[in-house]
């Protein structure tokens, strides 16, 4: 196979004024600059051929800084699939990922990326960025690339089960719940709730979504259940013996704390995870009811697993930390959403263009599918990380399905990697106020914090 080579080393900026001053040491280290005016944007680039499309590369260089405040914001490392000229600053066609950085060092920051080159490409540039800074410098190594094994993602087939009407004519209820000792009314939940996901375990899913709170009894306090324990052993082996993901709502018992509560079950592990409701609905709150405190991912075969529950998507730092914590997908059991309602007092009337606004833009904005399972069946959807709708329940099934692609080769726009730009685009060092504790926004009227 023919070899990746360099053919081009040289220095951009968008235009002179902003150039940086950029040199070259001794020892092979690649010299960036500020040039003393805010207008600072450029740096070096290399320019390489023999690229061949579709295969992976890995892309490794490292930075040494000095004066720099904010280094993650003021540096970048960017691999380009062409060529671009040395004043280019929009892609033109161009696809293009970033070199991912993490701090090695108070002073310093390696930057890799493993990716595939994209449909014809035949060359590639690789651009070292430094921007927005008066002062400082930054002493670049000379970019490493080697051939790396690039995976598929191989898709994933989710269900939402939901209980109907007619779901009992439809649906053998099996008593999964014999012989574990369960009070009558959560051996009946458990009995329905499993016979949904076997009869879904028919279609072979990898992942099974159920909605908020299903398994529980009357009495608040008897009524919630040990986890792992009784009401989960039913679950535990749907899971490993039809190789799938489960994720249930629960009312769980933990000590002497009752949560409102997602509970993942894996092939492998049983329950693998808890996810805990953070933000109690109104009402809720006096109930009792312990909030959680952590928004987890959990590593699995088949991706990152989330969870928000309910009220949770109201608050929409939820989703941005379930998203942030590497959760691919968001598994949403929920009740009902008050902003998809008619804005009125009195009965609560679902307002399906505004549920289906609400979940499209939590997919896009976090860059997840969104797996929701409504208490209520209507509204009960599968959304991709394009907002892409895949799977919707009208309110009369038991179960609905989709196959979501996880390579999100396909959340390309203008060249970039959607999911790519979504989170490299941060710059959290200007979010103080978002987790100020005495800031409550516009509810200050005098416009104080």
């Amino acid at each position: 196979m023919k070899a990746i080579t360099l053919s081009q080393v040289e220095t951009w900026a968008p235009h002179p004024a902003a150039m940086p001053v950029t040199s070259k040491t001794r020892s092979g280290r690649f010299v960036i600059k500020a040039n003393g005016t805010r207008t600072c944007c450029g740096g070096w680039q290399f320019v390489f051929t023999g690229v061949r499309a579709g295969q992976g590369y890995r892309f490794r260089t490292s930075v040494r800084h000095e004066d720099l405040e904010n280094p993650a914001d003021r540096m970048q490392a960017i691999v380009c699939w062409g060529k671009w000229e040395p004043d280019q600053t929009a892609p033109r066609g161009a696809a293009w990922n970033y070199l991912l950085p993490r701090a090695a060092s108070q002073k310093s920051v390696d930057f890799e990326c493993v990716c595939k080159a994209p449909k014809g490409a035949k060359c590639l540039t690789l651009r070292y960025i430094f921007r927005w800074s008066t002062r400082g410098l930054s002493r670049w190594a000379a970019p490493e690339i080697e051939l790396a094994e690039v995976a598929d993602r191989q898709p994933v087939k989710v269900c939402v089960v939901t209980a109907t009407p007619q779901t009992r004519e439809r649906i053998r209820i099996l008593p999964l719940s014999e012989g574990l000792g369960l009070p009558d009314d959560i051996a009946e939940a458990v009995d329905l709730w499993a016979s949904l996901a076997r009869a879904a375990c028919r279609r072979r899913p990898h992942l099974i979504v159920t909605p908020e709170l299903i398994i529980r009894g009357e009495d608040h306090g008897k009524g919630a259940v040990e986890v792992p324990g009784p009401a989960t052993a039913p679950f535990e082996k749907i899971a490993r013996d039809h190789n799938v993901h489960i994720v249930v709502g629960m009312q769980e018992r933990n000590g002497d704390a009752v949560h409102n509560s997602a509970v993942l079950f894996s092939p492998e592990k049983g329950v693998q995870g808890v996810y805990r409701k953070v933000h109690l609905a109104t009402g809720e709150d006096l109930t009792g009811v312990m909030p959680g405190d952590s928004f987890p991912a959990f590593e699995t075969a088949i991706g990152r697993i989330g969870c928000l529950i309910c009220m949770d998507t109201t608050l929409c730092e939820s989703a941005r930390l379930a998203a942030l914590n590497g959760a691919e997908f968001i598994c949403f059991p929920i009740m009902g959403d008050l902003r998809a309602d008619s804005f009125r007092m009195g009965r609560f009337i679902f307002n399906e263009s505004r549920w289906r606004a609400i979940m499209r833009t939590r997919a896009i904005d976090n860059q997840v599918c969104m797996v929701v399972a409504r208490n209520n069946v209507q509204g009960s959807c599968i959304i991709d990380p394009k907002g892409d709708i895949l799977a919707w329940n009208e309110g009369d099934q038991d179960i609905i399905q989709a196959t979501v692609a996880l390579d999100v080769g396909h959340c390309v726009v203008d060249g970039s990697n959607l999911r790519e730009t979504t989170f490299m685009l941060r710059r959290p060092h200007l979010y103080g106020i978002y987790s100020d504790e005495s800031c409550l926004g516009p509810l200050r009227k005098d416009g104080s914090p």
